[in-house]
């Protein structure tokens, strides 16, 4: 039997969680029960997953188990991000190898249909938009990132617009950029009112356990998950909590659970509103990833995204949300001076479940368990399809995508602590420090 060391404590004072439409948490489980599948993790892969194995197996009850209530973790804490491209920060034009990039385009504009067409059905307010993306720079290497980004999108075949410094107020107010250059496939997104919406129409033969942190767990034949108040007998177990799957045993030393940090201002007034000008919602990520993202919501607030730390135990530390808050403002203050008086309402961090290699796993961990598990950053959209797929191929299903799927190396191994922190925060500490301007 293994203890878990670490189970999820995000911290609460998420913007997203608190502006979404509230909901009743399911009940925690306590007791005995069994089951032949229990999904770990209700985030968008573990929704996906659920909601699939649930489709492809309409006679067996599904389990899905959150440490912590739905909306509250990961998944509500992102950007709003739902991005179709390619985006491998890895390469230095975002694209990469060509061949591996158009698969990762097919999976990733199949998530953001996957999640369009549940937004649609069960008519899920979270403020999609299919706006698409601005990706902006300021100093000069940016913007030869910016220049190599458009050449990859050349080699692709897809469809972009460059705008110049001139041109940029008029679609994001702010003359704080020298360039952009807009894609339109990408939608923005209230992530935290999306995957509330998505667990509350989950099928009848998934059973939601919210607040039910896994405490011990022990594999065999079937694998029983013990909490503070039961236990869960599985015979089939799918693993969709990404970093924290090493708590669980698997992946260990391969995945860096590396926190990023968002404000977001209270509603703009009309005044202020036509003082910024531009569109009325877009967003912007940064040529350089170490810099700041920014989104105008559909409830005219302003988001100010940046800064990182290391949480090796993938825990929140409050410690560092006064620290970047100061530095949100700072940012803020440079982009939109002529918003002197807008304040923040909220500070949170989010997690990402990032590897060296940028490899994700997918498929089997051990005997009756599986996992998909570590999207670097694009939990979104990878995360919905990949969880989707895992529940496809547990049903004997094959397709292409799920072949390029299986195929990764998966999570390289990392250097051993102390090492480990020692390099991740240099290395963090030296990224923002020379995204200069661009923080």
């Amino acid at each position: 039997m293994a203890k878990i060391r670490y189970t999820p404590a995000d911290d609460s004072t998420c913007g997203w969680f608190h502006l979404s439409q509230p909901r009743v948490a399911r009940p925690a489980h306590s007791g005995v029960r069994s089951a032949r599948w229990v999904v770990v993790g209700a985030g968008f892969t573990g929704l996906a997953a659920a909601r699939q194995l649930a489709l492809n197996f309409p006679d067996d009850e599904i389990v899905l188990i959150e440490a912590q209530e739905v909306g509250y973790g990961t998944s509500g804490r992102n950007a709003g991000f739902a991005i179709d491209l390619p985006h491998d920060i890895g390469a230095d034009d975002y694209i990469g190898d060509i061949k591996t990039a158009k698969i990762s385009m097919e999976l990733n504009l199949t998530g953001q249909s996957i999640l369009k067409e549940l937004v649609e059905k069960h008519r899920i307010e979270c403020q999609f938009r299919l706006c698409g993306k601005y990706q902006a720079a300021i100093e000069d290497r940016g913007v030869a990132v910016l220049d190599a980004y458009r050449r990859g999108l050349d080699r692709l075949g897809q469809d972009y617009e460059m705008i110049e410094e001139k041109d940029l107020p008029s679609h994001i107010g702010t003359h704080f950029y020298r360039k952009a250059l807009f894609t339109p496939g990408t939608a923005l997104i209230q992530p935290a009112a999306l995957v509330k919406g998505l667990a509350d129409s989950l099928p009848a033969n998934v059973t939601l356990y919210e607040n039910t942190p896994i405490t011990e767990v022990e594999y065999g034949d079937k694998t029983i998950l013990t909490h503070q108040s039961g236990r869960i007998v599985a015979d089939k177990v799918l693993l969709t909590n990404n970093a924290f799957a090493m708590s669980f045993g698997f992946l260990k030393g391969r995945m860096l659970p590396i926190f990023t940090y968002a404000s977001l201002t209270r509603p703009l007034t009309e005044q202020e509103q036509v003082r910024l000008g531009g569109h009325p919602h877009w967003g912007v990520i940064p040529a350089d990833p170490f810099g700041t993202t920014l989104r105008r919501t559909v409830d005219n607030r302003l988001l100010v995204r940046n800064s990182f730390s290391f949480n090796p135990d993938g825990r929140s530390d409050p410690k560092y949300l006064q620290r970047f808050n100061k530095r949100h403002q700072d940012s803020f203050a440079r982009r939109f001076p002529m918003l002197p008086e807008v304040k923040f309402e909220y500070t949170w961090g989010g997690s990402l479940a990032l590897s060296r290699n940028h490899m994700a796993h997918f498929g089997q961990l051990t005997n009756n368990v599986y996992g998909a598990l570590c999207c670097n950053g694009l939990g979104v959209t990878r995360g919905t399809v990949t969880g989707a797929l895992l529940a496809d191929w547990l049903a004997g299903k094959k397709n292409h995508l799920i072949d390029f799927l299986m195929s990764s190396p998966g999570p390289n191994r990392n250097p051993p602590e102390p090492i480990l922190s020692a390099g991740v925060n240099m290395n963090l500490m030296w990224g923002q420090c020379r995204a200069g301007k661009e923080s």
